[in-house]
Protein backbone atom coordinates (compact mmCIF):
# COMPACT_ATOMS: atom_id res chain seq x y z
CA UNK A 1 0.00 0.00 0.00
CA UNK A 2 1.30 3.39 -1.05
CA UNK A 3 1.50 6.08 1.19
CA UNK A 4 -1.04 9.25 1.15
CA UNK A 5 -0.40 12.84 -0.17
CA UNK A 6 -0.13 15.42 2.37
CA UNK A 7 -1.06 18.86 1.36
CA UNK A 8 -0.17 21.66 4.12
CA UNK A 9 -2.11 24.73 4.34
CA UNK A 10 -3.34 27.46 6.99
CA UNK A 11 -6.62 28.01 7.88
CA UNK A 12 -6.14 31.24 9.52
CA UNK A 13 -3.06 33.80 9.22
CA UNK A 14 -1.84 37.30 11.34
CA UNK A 15 -2.97 39.56 8.68
CA UNK A 16 -2.80 43.50 8.13
CA UNK A 17 -6.47 43.16 9.46
CA UNK A 18 -5.32 40.73 12.59
CA UNK A 19 -6.47 37.45 12.89
CA UNK A 20 -8.32 36.09 10.26
CA UNK A 21 -9.60 32.87 9.41
CA UNK A 22 -11.50 30.87 6.84
CA UNK A 23 -11.39 28.02 8.81
CA UNK A 24 -15.10 27.49 7.90
CA UNK A 25 -13.55 25.95 4.19
CA UNK A 26 -11.58 23.42 6.14
CA UNK A 27 -14.34 20.92 5.20
CA UNK A 28 -18.11 21.11 4.46
CA UNK A 29 -20.58 21.76 7.32
CA UNK A 30 -22.31 18.16 5.80
CA UNK A 31 -19.15 16.06 6.71
CA UNK A 32 -19.62 12.72 7.57
CA UNK A 33 -17.84 13.89 10.68
CA UNK A 34 -15.61 16.82 12.30
CA UNK A 35 -14.16 16.26 15.41
CA UNK A 36 -13.65 20.06 17.68
CA UNK A 37 -10.91 19.19 20.34
CA UNK A 38 -11.10 21.81 23.08
CA UNK A 39 -8.50 22.43 26.01
CA UNK A 40 -5.60 24.74 26.94
CA UNK A 41 -2.17 25.24 25.50
CA UNK A 42 -0.10 22.30 26.07
CA UNK A 43 -2.70 19.79 26.45
CA UNK A 44 -1.82 18.23 23.27
CA UNK A 45 -4.68 19.16 20.58
CA UNK A 46 -2.29 19.23 18.64
CA UNK A 47 -0.27 16.00 18.64
CA UNK A 48 -3.47 14.29 19.09
CA UNK A 49 -4.79 15.56 15.37
CA UNK A 50 -1.07 14.84 14.24
CA UNK A 51 -1.11 11.50 15.05
CA UNK A 52 -4.19 10.50 13.31
CA UNK A 53 -3.46 12.43 10.37
CA UNK A 54 -0.10 10.33 10.14
CA UNK A 55 -1.66 7.24 10.85
CA UNK A 56 -4.13 8.05 7.99
CA UNK A 57 -1.51 9.43 5.97
CA UNK A 58 0.43 5.61 6.48
CA UNK A 59 -2.58 3.81 5.46
CA UNK A 60 -2.72 5.89 1.95
CA UNK A 61 -5.37 8.61 2.80
CA UNK A 62 -4.28 11.90 1.18
CA UNK A 63 -4.73 14.01 4.20
CA UNK A 64 -4.52 17.77 4.89
CA UNK A 65 -2.65 19.53 7.93
CA UNK A 66 -3.89 22.61 8.18
CA UNK A 67 -0.83 24.34 10.04
CA UNK A 68 -0.96 27.25 12.68
CA UNK A 69 0.10 30.82 11.62
CA UNK A 70 1.36 31.41 15.04
CA UNK A 71 2.73 28.33 16.08
CA UNK A 72 5.16 26.82 12.95
CA UNK A 73 5.20 23.09 14.79
CA UNK A 74 1.00 23.15 15.87
CA UNK A 75 -1.96 22.38 13.84
CA UNK A 76 -5.13 24.16 13.77
CA UNK A 77 -6.71 20.75 11.98
CA UNK A 78 -6.72 18.00 10.04
CA UNK A 79 -8.85 17.04 7.36
CA UNK A 80 -9.47 13.64 5.20
CA UNK A 81 -10.88 14.81 2.07
CA UNK A 82 -12.30 11.21 0.84
CA UNK A 83 -14.01 9.99 3.80
CA UNK A 84 -15.53 13.58 4.99
CA UNK A 85 -13.31 13.89 8.50
CA UNK A 86 -12.18 16.89 10.11
CA UNK A 87 -10.38 16.86 13.44
CA UNK A 88 -10.34 20.70 14.48
CA UNK A 89 -8.62 22.70 17.61
CA UNK A 90 -12.08 24.50 18.52
CA UNK A 91 -9.94 27.43 21.14
CA UNK A 92 -9.30 30.74 20.38
CA UNK A 93 -8.52 32.86 18.27
CA UNK A 94 -10.41 30.63 16.03
CA UNK A 95 -13.26 29.53 18.10
CA UNK A 96 -15.32 26.59 16.45
CA UNK A 97 -18.35 25.52 18.15
CA UNK A 98 -20.97 22.49 16.54
CA UNK A 99 -23.39 23.36 13.82
CA UNK A 100 -24.81 20.05 13.84
CA UNK A 101 -24.52 18.81 16.93
CA UNK A 102 -24.57 14.97 17.19
CA UNK A 103 -24.86 14.12 13.32
CA UNK A 104 -22.08 15.77 11.90
CA UNK A 105 -19.82 17.64 14.48
CA UNK A 106 -19.02 16.40 18.47
CA UNK A 107 -16.75 18.16 21.04
CA UNK A 108 -13.72 16.01 22.13
CA UNK A 109 -12.61 18.34 25.02
CA UNK A 110 -9.27 17.55 26.51
CA UNK A 111 -9.82 19.99 29.80
CA UNK A 112 -11.03 16.39 30.83
CA UNK A 113 -8.06 14.96 31.14
CA UNK A 114 -6.36 17.64 34.01
CA UNK A 115 -5.93 17.82 37.10
CA UNK A 116 -7.55 20.74 38.90
CA UNK A 117 -6.17 21.18 41.48
CA UNK A 118 -2.53 21.66 40.03
CA UNK A 119 -3.94 23.78 37.65
CA UNK A 120 -5.71 25.86 40.15
CA UNK A 121 -2.33 25.99 41.94
CA UNK A 122 -1.06 28.59 38.91
CA UNK A 123 -3.44 30.18 38.04
CA UNK A 124 -2.48 34.12 38.57
CA UNK A 125 0.66 33.28 36.52
CA UNK A 126 -1.61 31.22 33.25
CA UNK A 127 -3.74 34.86 33.85
CA UNK A 128 -0.76 37.20 33.53
CA UNK A 129 1.07 35.02 30.54
CA UNK A 130 -2.43 34.82 28.72
CA UNK A 131 -2.96 38.40 29.13
CA UNK A 132 0.53 38.92 27.70
CA UNK A 133 0.23 36.64 24.96
CA UNK A 134 -2.55 38.94 23.37
CA UNK A 135 -1.23 42.29 24.22
CA UNK A 136 1.86 40.72 22.07
CA UNK A 137 -0.44 39.70 18.95
CA UNK A 138 -1.95 43.29 19.38
CA UNK A 139 0.95 45.13 18.93
CA UNK A 140 1.99 43.17 16.01
CA UNK A 141 -1.53 43.64 14.60
CA UNK A 142 -0.45 47.52 14.83
CA UNK A 143 2.97 46.71 12.81
CA UNK A 144 1.14 45.25 10.23
CA UNK A 145 -1.79 47.93 10.12
CA UNK A 146 1.26 50.71 9.75
CA UNK A 147 2.69 48.30 7.10
CA UNK A 148 -0.87 48.39 4.92
CA UNK A 149 -0.88 51.71 4.88
CA UNK A 150 2.80 51.65 3.27
CA UNK A 151 1.86 49.36 0.86
CA UNK A 152 -0.98 51.11 -0.16
CA UNK A 153 1.34 53.82 -0.86
CA UNK A 154 3.40 51.62 -2.47
CA UNK A 155 0.39 50.35 -4.59
CA UNK A 156 -0.63 53.29 -5.95
CA UNK A 157 2.82 54.20 -8.00
CA UNK A 158 2.68 50.85 -9.49
CA UNK A 159 -1.29 51.87 -10.41
CA UNK A 160 -0.53 55.10 -11.62
CA UNK A 161 1.96 53.99 -13.77
CA UNK A 162 0.34 50.60 -15.21
CA UNK A 163 -0.82 50.02 -18.43
CA UNK A 164 -4.12 48.30 -17.29
CA UNK A 165 -5.73 47.18 -21.09
CA UNK A 166 -2.24 45.27 -20.91
CA UNK A 167 -3.37 43.69 -17.77
CA UNK A 168 -6.66 43.36 -18.94
CA UNK A 169 -5.69 41.77 -22.14
CA UNK A 170 -3.57 39.53 -20.07
CA UNK A 171 -6.66 38.48 -17.93
CA UNK A 172 -8.38 37.52 -20.92
CA UNK A 173 -5.45 35.15 -22.39
CA UNK A 174 -5.55 33.26 -19.58
CA UNK A 175 -8.93 32.81 -18.63
CA UNK A 176 -9.11 31.77 -22.43
CA UNK A 177 -7.02 29.55 -22.67
CA UNK A 178 -7.95 27.36 -19.69
CA UNK A 179 -11.56 27.60 -20.55
CA UNK A 180 -11.01 25.73 -23.75
CA UNK A 181 -9.59 23.30 -22.18
CA UNK A 182 -13.06 22.15 -20.60
CA UNK A 183 -16.84 21.25 -20.93
CA UNK A 184 -18.21 24.86 -19.81
CA UNK A 185 -20.65 23.23 -16.84
CA UNK A 186 -23.30 26.36 -16.94
CA UNK A 187 -25.51 24.18 -14.68
CA UNK A 188 -23.11 22.86 -12.42
CA UNK A 189 -22.87 25.30 -8.59
CA UNK A 190 -19.02 25.55 -8.72
CA UNK A 191 -17.42 25.34 -5.18
CA UNK A 192 -14.81 27.50 -4.17
CA UNK A 193 -12.84 26.93 -1.24
CA UNK A 194 -10.90 29.95 0.57
CA UNK A 195 -7.24 29.25 2.27
CA UNK A 196 -3.59 30.41 2.71
CA UNK A 197 -0.66 29.13 1.45
CA UNK A 198 1.37 31.05 3.25
CA UNK A 199 1.69 32.97 6.95
CA UNK A 200 3.42 35.50 8.98
CA UNK A 201 4.35 32.90 11.78
CA UNK A 202 7.05 33.33 14.29
CA UNK A 203 9.91 31.79 12.34
CA UNK A 204 8.78 34.63 9.42
CA UNK A 205 7.38 34.43 6.55
CA UNK A 206 7.04 30.57 5.74
CA UNK A 207 4.85 29.13 2.46
CA UNK A 208 3.70 25.27 2.07
CA UNK A 209 3.22 26.10 -2.07
CA UNK A 210 4.97 22.75 -3.32
CA UNK A 211 2.29 20.69 -1.54
CA UNK A 212 -0.55 22.75 -2.91
CA UNK A 213 0.60 22.86 -6.32
CA UNK A 214 1.81 18.73 -6.04
CA UNK A 215 -0.65 17.71 -9.33
CA UNK A 216 -0.81 20.30 -11.03
CA UNK A 217 0.38 20.11 -14.32
CA UNK A 218 0.02 23.44 -16.09
CA UNK A 219 0.68 26.74 -14.35
CA UNK A 220 0.36 30.55 -15.07
CA UNK A 221 2.87 32.69 -13.31
CA UNK A 222 2.27 36.30 -12.59
CA UNK A 223 5.38 37.73 -11.91
CA UNK A 224 6.18 41.54 -11.59
CA UNK A 225 6.43 44.44 -8.30
CA UNK A 226 3.32 45.55 -9.19
CA UNK A 227 2.04 42.86 -6.13
CA UNK A 228 -1.51 44.41 -6.15
CA UNK A 229 -2.30 44.60 -9.56
CA UNK A 230 -0.82 40.64 -9.49
CA UNK A 231 -3.44 39.91 -7.02
CA UNK A 232 -6.10 41.23 -9.14
CA UNK A 233 -5.07 39.48 -12.06
CA UNK A 234 -5.31 35.80 -9.91
CA UNK A 235 -8.41 36.90 -8.62
CA UNK A 236 -10.42 37.57 -11.53
CA UNK A 237 -9.42 34.82 -13.22
CA UNK A 238 -10.48 32.68 -9.99
CA UNK A 239 -14.49 34.56 -10.49
CA UNK A 240 -14.05 33.83 -14.07
CA UNK A 241 -13.14 30.05 -13.06
CA UNK A 242 -16.22 29.98 -10.47
CA UNK A 243 -18.52 31.53 -13.10
CA UNK A 244 -18.07 28.87 -15.70
CA UNK A 245 -19.06 25.80 -13.41
CA UNK A 246 -15.16 25.07 -12.22
CA UNK A 247 -14.48 24.26 -8.77
CA UNK A 248 -11.82 26.39 -7.61
CA UNK A 249 -8.95 26.66 -4.50
CA UNK A 250 -8.51 30.28 -3.70
CA UNK A 251 -5.32 30.76 -1.36
CA UNK A 252 -5.13 34.66 -0.21
CA UNK A 253 -2.71 36.69 0.72
CA UNK A 254 -0.78 36.49 3.97
CA UNK A 255 -0.59 40.24 4.58
CA UNK A 256 -4.36 41.12 2.79
CA UNK A 257 -6.44 37.67 3.22
CA UNK A 258 -8.82 39.27 1.05
CA UNK A 259 -6.21 39.47 -2.08
CA UNK A 260 -5.63 36.55 -3.81
CA UNK A 261 -2.51 35.12 -4.32
CA UNK A 262 -2.93 31.59 -6.40
CA UNK A 263 -5.86 29.69 -7.69
CA UNK A 264 -6.09 25.83 -8.43
CA UNK A 265 -8.48 24.56 -10.41
CA UNK A 266 -7.73 20.70 -9.44
CA UNK A 267 -10.32 19.31 -12.39
CA UNK A 268 -7.71 20.96 -14.72
CA UNK A 269 -4.63 20.38 -13.08
CA UNK A 270 -4.30 24.27 -13.75
CA UNK A 271 -3.21 26.91 -11.63
CA UNK A 272 -2.45 30.93 -11.52
CA UNK A 273 0.10 32.08 -9.17
CA UNK A 274 1.48 35.35 -8.70
CA UNK A 275 4.85 36.47 -7.39
CA UNK A 276 5.06 36.93 -3.69
CA UNK A 277 7.38 38.52 -1.81
CA UNK A 278 9.67 37.49 1.06
CA UNK A 279 9.01 33.75 -0.68
CA UNK A 280 11.95 32.30 -2.23
CA UNK A 281 10.19 29.30 -4.12
CA UNK A 282 11.55 27.36 -7.24
CA UNK A 283 8.28 26.88 -9.68
CA UNK A 284 11.37 23.56 -11.17
CA UNK A 285 10.35 22.65 -7.54
CA UNK A 286 6.99 21.40 -7.97
CA UNK A 287 6.78 17.69 -8.20
CA UNK A 288 4.82 16.73 -11.83
CA UNK A 289 4.53 20.20 -13.44
CA UNK A 290 5.03 19.96 -17.06
CA UNK A 291 3.82 23.57 -18.73
CA UNK A 292 5.09 27.16 -16.89
CA UNK A 293 3.58 30.24 -18.76
CA UNK A 294 4.78 33.66 -16.89
CA UNK A 295 3.36 36.93 -17.49
CA UNK A 296 5.96 39.25 -16.70
CA UNK A 297 3.91 43.13 -15.62
CA UNK A 298 6.96 45.67 -15.57
CA UNK A 299 6.90 45.17 -19.00
CA UNK A 300 3.89 47.25 -18.88
CA UNK A 301 5.12 50.11 -16.47
CA UNK A 302 5.32 53.65 -17.71
CA UNK A 303 9.28 54.24 -17.40
CA UNK A 304 8.91 58.14 -16.84
CA UNK A 305 6.29 57.45 -13.70
CA UNK A 306 8.34 54.58 -12.45
CA UNK A 307 11.82 57.42 -12.43
CA UNK A 308 9.52 59.77 -11.49
CA UNK A 309 8.84 57.84 -8.07
CA UNK A 310 12.23 55.95 -7.94
CA UNK A 311 13.27 57.36 -4.13
CA UNK A 312 9.24 57.26 -2.91
CA UNK A 313 9.18 53.66 -4.27
CA UNK A 314 12.95 52.70 -2.88
CA UNK A 315 11.57 54.66 0.80
CA UNK A 316 8.58 52.52 0.90
CA UNK A 317 10.13 49.24 0.21
CA UNK A 318 12.61 50.04 2.69
CA UNK A 319 9.74 50.96 5.29
CA UNK A 320 7.66 48.32 4.66
CA UNK A 321 9.88 45.88 5.13
CA UNK A 322 11.06 47.41 8.68
CA UNK A 323 6.83 47.07 9.99
CA UNK A 324 6.60 43.55 8.60
CA UNK A 325 9.90 42.90 10.54
CA UNK A 326 8.68 44.25 13.30
CA UNK A 327 5.22 42.29 13.39
CA UNK A 328 7.24 39.46 12.80
CA UNK A 329 9.36 39.88 15.98
CA UNK A 330 5.84 39.90 18.43
CA UNK A 331 4.32 37.06 16.85
CA UNK A 332 7.56 35.41 17.92
CA UNK A 333 7.58 37.07 21.39
CA UNK A 334 3.92 35.90 21.49
CA UNK A 335 4.80 32.40 20.77
CA UNK A 336 7.67 32.05 23.65
CA UNK A 337 5.35 33.62 26.22
CA UNK A 338 2.61 30.82 24.96
CA UNK A 339 5.50 28.06 25.18
CA UNK A 340 5.81 29.26 28.80
CA UNK A 341 2.31 29.16 29.28
CA UNK A 342 1.93 25.66 28.26
CA UNK A 343 4.32 24.86 31.05
CA UNK A 344 1.35 25.28 33.63
CA UNK A 345 -0.98 22.91 31.47
CA UNK A 346 1.22 19.91 30.91
CA UNK A 347 2.65 18.33 34.40
CA UNK A 348 -1.24 18.59 35.15
CA UNK A 349 -2.42 16.48 32.16
CA UNK A 350 -3.04 12.55 32.05
CA UNK A 351 -1.20 12.15 29.01
CA UNK A 352 -2.29 8.00 29.26
CA UNK A 353 -5.89 8.72 28.94
CA UNK A 354 -5.57 11.34 26.66
CA UNK A 355 -3.62 8.20 24.36
CA UNK A 356 -6.32 5.70 25.21
CA UNK A 357 -8.98 8.52 23.97
CA UNK A 358 -6.76 9.28 20.72
CA UNK A 359 -6.88 5.65 19.39
CA UNK A 360 -10.68 4.99 20.46
CA UNK A 361 -10.94 8.03 17.62
CA UNK A 362 -8.81 6.87 15.36
CA UNK A 363 -10.57 3.17 15.46
CA UNK A 364 -13.72 5.03 14.48
CA UNK A 365 -12.26 7.39 11.98
CA UNK A 366 -11.69 4.14 10.29
CA UNK A 367 -14.54 3.10 10.45
CA UNK A 368 -16.22 5.59 8.49
CA UNK A 369 -13.50 4.77 6.10
CA UNK A 370 -14.89 1.55 5.54
CA UNK A 371 -18.02 2.97 5.16
CA UNK A 372 -16.34 4.49 1.73
CA UNK A 373 -14.86 1.00 0.23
Amino acid sequence: MSKGKLKKVFPGGNTCRGFFSYYEHIINPDATRILVIKGGPGVGKSTFMRYIGEKMLELGYDVEFHCCSSDNGSLDGVCIPSIGVALLDGTAPHVVDPKNPGVVDEIIHLGDYWDEEKMVKNKEAVLRSNARVGRLFKIAYYQLAEAKAIKDELDSYYAEAMNMAAINGIIHDIAKDIIEDTYIQFNKKAKDRHLFATAFTPNGQVHYLDTVLDGVKKLYFIAGDAGAIGSQVVGTIAQAMHMHGLDTEVYHCAFEPTAVDLVVVPAMKVAVLKEIPGIDFKLQDVPGLKKIKISYLNQYLDEYIMALYEEEIKCAHERLHSAIGRAISYIAAAKAEHDLMEQYYIPAMDFEAINAKRGEILARILKYAEEFK
